[in-house]
């Protein structure tokens, strides 16, 4: 069979699948069920072409990979063949972790497992499967092997991964503040004792890459009314839980009912195949099913939140620069109790505060490191005025206050 595929993107045009175990990876269920996980959540609710998929963000990330890596090798880097197919493997399988409508429900489908613990637990299984073929990859994707530069272009500051993820994001939501010089950034990079660097040519281009990320945080990935969509369906999540806990036979897919019923550890997962089985079953869909089935429930609070989801009568979002006074935020809540006839732990779920972080670089982070024209390394904050300013180096935090819209209070 010939497994040397080429892939129409709407992106990048034609990706190509180089060799025989990516195209197996790719096949495999594990991979397959990022076909139906979608790369933004629930974002298509507001931005409708952000319907793109786990599935394509990570072919992108591996396309982009490969035109790194040829960048490098072109430079004279030493990339042997073996460590070019792993760390091809590495980007591939980089978010296979991620469970329905991606970061959303992170914690709240299992409370203390993070979705790259789950793509280590993924990464084990696979390897055992293909008979240790991963072995290296892993390496790479852990930041174990010897060529640091490998896992910095899987994982860093200035990885393949953001560059996929804010190109596609800009393309299917339309949001251009997103569109960075990928091409170029690519190009102008290279190794230097055994670190990714940038040769000082792709500067503005890297500058424009940090300034887009942060625009994308606040006008896409922390829209107010994505984050109110998002608050909403964490409630239905946790009421559901609540319930099945208390012995309610919710309906529910099987597969799914596994991670309501009781919290569980990582060694829950090392001790049996049945719950990494489990969760590889789980997709949007599956909750999507529940959403529409909740909305009949006999419990107000379920078949509330899930009718408002389901049919997008979404709750009232403030969002300010400081956080909300406790005097109004009770306020809300009395009259949402009022309103609805709710008990305290009831009305809990229909006013939701909290905040939301932006940073678009982390100083705390091994920084990016520019090559400047006498051949000397510079970090990157020391070369750029805009790194300076405190909304691009530092968190930016914002304050959040979700509540049906028709509670009026004041100047709510």
């Amino acid at each position: 069979m010939n497994k040397r595929k080429i892939i129409n993107d709407p992106v990048y045009g034609f990706i190509s699948i180089s060799n025989d175990l990516l195209f197996d990876l790719i096949q495999h269920p594990y991979f397959q069920r990022l076909r139906n996980i979608l790369q933004l959540g629930l974002t298509n609710l507001v931005y409708p072409g952000a319907s793109h998929t786990r599935f394509q963000h990570s072919l992108g990330a591996m396309h982009l990979m490969q035109e790194a890596l040829d960048v490098l090798k072109y430079k004279d880097v030493n990339i042997t063949k073996e460590e070019e197919e792993a760390t091809l493997a590495a980007i591939l399988l980089h978010d296979i972790g991620h469970g329905p409508f991606s970061h959303t429900l992170e914690h709240i489908l299992i409370e203390n497992i993070s979705h790259e613990t789950l793509t280590d637990l993924f990464l084990e299984a696979l390897n055992d499967e293909f008979n240790g073929k991963l072995n290296l990859a892993i390496q790479i994707y852990n930041n174990t092997y010897p060529k640091h530069f490998l896992h910095q272009l899987v994982s860093g500051q200035l990885d393949v991964d953001r560059l996929d993820y804010l190109t596609r994001d800009s393309f299917f939501t339309g949001v251009s503040e997103g569109i960075i010089g990928t091409e170029r950034i690519i190009k102008m990079l290279n190794v230097v004792d055994n670190e990714l660097v940038a040769d000082i040519k792709a500067l503005y281009s890297i500058e424009k890459f940090i300034i887009s990320r942060r625009l994308m945080y606040w006008q896409v990935y922390l829209h107010k009314t994505v984050h109110a969509i998002e608050a909403m369906l964490i409630q239905i999540l946790r009421r559901a839980k609540t319930l099945i806990r208390q012995g309610d036979q919710l309906s529910i897919p099987p597969s799914l009912r596994f991670f309501f019923e009781k919290e569980l550890s990582v060694e829950d997962f090392q001790a049996t195949d049945e719950l990494l089985t489990a969760y590889a079953d789980l997709d949007d869909r599956d909750i999507w099913y529940c959403i529409k089935m909740w909305r009949t429930h006999p419990d107000f609070v379920l078949a509330e939140l899930s009718k408002r989801v389901y049919y997008r009568n979404l709750f009232k979002i403030e969002v300010n620069e400081k956080d909300f006074e406790s005097n109004y935020i009770q306020a809300i809540k009395q009259e949402t109790s009022s309103t609805f006839k709710l008990s305290q732990t009831e009305n809990e779920y229909f006013v939701i505060h909290g905040k939301m972080e932006n940073r678009a670089y982390n100083k705390t982070l091994p920084p990016i490191r520019i090559l400047d024209k006498n051949g000397k390394l510079q970090a990157l904050e020391t070369l750029s005025d805009h790194l300076n300013h405190r909304t691009l180096s530092e968190i930016v935090n914002k304050y959040f206050l979700c509540y049906p819209k028709q509670i009026k209070v004041g100047n709510s």
